[in-house]
């Protein structure tokens, strides 16, 4: 659980910077190929940002698979003709850099549907609860001081109740992961 915002965070940050790698190594094919890659991923961060964000949100995901634009995007990138060892090494270099942007949107996806299940809720609840029982039968020779150690404790327990709610799902709320990262990747039109 704890993890789960940092490990969202680390797969937006591997995507943003697989296809700025993309996008730079496509400057050393010629002006139309250019173009066509720097179209594909832009339409790559436009749906991730456009219909992905949001679904991930409501933690409505399907498990990651390719799209149509990834799939003309891999088609486009083996397809170039590579005019020396340069070329070459760069297709080689974005083949690598697309697979990397993949895997790191479907990291994302998969933890877009991470949130703290119902069991450990009931039992940080109960836990909660047989504490502030404690507290009031170990303070119960002096109501006044049982009354400031439970309501000590039941502002610290709902402290923490707000905190691991806060983390629960990593796309939503006031500390949720955001696309900044993608959208300043993409190129312009």
């Amino acid at each position: 659980m704890w993890n789960d915002g940092e490990r969202a965070n680390g797969a937006v940050v591997r995507e943003a910077g697989a296809l700025r790698t993309v996008l730079l190594l496509a400057t050393i094919f010629p002006d139309p190929t250019e173009a066509r890659i720097r179209a594909l991923v832009r339409r790559h961060i436009q749906d991730a940002v456009d219909k992905e964000w949001p679904a991930m949100a409501r933690q409505q995901t399907s498990l990651p698979t390719i799209n149509a634009v990834d799939i003309e995007a891999l088609e486009v990138i083996l397809s170039m003709a590579s005019r020396g060892e340069a070329q070459a090494t760069a297709q080689r270099e974005m083949i690598s850099a697309f697979r990397s942007a993949l895997d790191a949107r479907s990291e994302r996806l998969v933890i877009s549907r991470a949130k703290i299940n119902w069991v450990k809720w009931t039992v940080v609840l109960l836990l909660g609860g047989l504490i502030l029982v404690t507290v009031a039968i170990v303070h119960s020779d002096n109501r006044r001081t049982a009354a400031i150690a439970m309501a000590l404790f039941a502002i610290g327990m709902a402290s923490c109740v707000v905190l691991i709610a806060s983390h629960n799902e990593p796309f939503t709320g006031e500390i949720s992961v955001s696309p900044s990262l993608l959208l300043q990747v993409m190129p312009k039109e």
